[in-house]
């Protein structure tokens, strides 16, 4: 498919994945709307993508910000939407986490991500034409000690697009479900509330995946033909892997 004269929706778009991939596909000729809080960031973005690019701040976790986004005027035609804003926060077990950072994940990961969907779908499905690109996660599918909310959060994602394909199909709008594993970005900055060396050493010794990587795999979805629907994309850095089953053993 050819992207030129296109409009895509990108939450998120201010770092990470979302910025890459907005990137991504303006180059391949999209009109691309950019949302995230951080106008700043936003303003940059804008300033190096030049034509095609209009800055959205708002925040995702806002029902009515989020409602009003398909009467605004650059989004009335969107045809692509990717739902890349998202997070995890903390890395305590259940029994000491923070329900505060449990409650943002929800808002973030699953809610907002429901919001941007219902806002912009109903459009889609009425000129037949659009795709939604969720970015999950393979903490979805499988868990790890302290992955708990954020894991069960892209569980929720996994399904939810899964659950869509079943509703949509016939109506010319697609759906997509990319499901990575490690990659650098400001994740891991972000869950350890700022904690750089701590973030860093996440990816310490081993090739991370990059935004560019993912945003490489948002494209390649996109762009099949029309009848083509790319259901799930699961992706690892060459070096992650899957380890044993959990066995606590009692002393003696």
């Amino acid at each position: 498919m050819d992207l030129h004269g296109l409009t895509a929706l990108v939450t998120g778009a201010s770092s990470g994945i979302g910025r890459a991939t907005a990137t991504a596909l303006h180059r391949l000729g999209a009109h691309v709307v950019l949302v995230s809080r951080r106008q700043e960031r936003l303003d940059e973005l804008v300033a190096a993508l030049g034509e095609r690019a209009t800055a959205l701040v708002l925040d995702v976790r806002d029902p009515a910000a989020v409602a009003a986004l398909a009467d605004h005027p650059q989004l009335r035609e969107v045809a692509l939407v990717i739902n890349a804003a998202g997070l995890a926060l903390g890395l305590d077990p259940v029994a000491q986490a923070s329900l505060v950072d449990w409650d943002t994940m929800i808002e973030t990961n699953c809610k907002a991500l429901v919001h941007v969907t219902r806002a912009m779908v109903p459009g889609m499905v009425e000129r037949r034409r659009g795709h939604v690109v969720h970015i999950g996660s393979v903490a979805g599918t499988y868990p790890y000690p302290a992955g708990h909310v954020y894991g069960a959060t892209k569980a929720f994602v996994h399904q939810f697009s899964q659950a869509m394909k079943s509703d949509l199909a016939g109506t010319g709008v697609r759906v997509t479900c990319i499901e990575p594993g490690m990659v650098e970005t400001e994740f891991s900055v972000v869950r350890f509330a700022g904690d750089r060396e701590r973030a860093d050493k996440v990816y310490q010794g081993m090739q991370p995946l990059t935004a560019d990587d993912i945003a490489d795999l948002v494209v390649f979805a996109v762009t099949r033909p029309a009848h083509v629907n790319v259901n799930i994309i699961e992706v690892m850095p060459e070096a992650q892997g899957f380890g044993p089953f959990l066995v606590k053993r009692a002393p003696g």
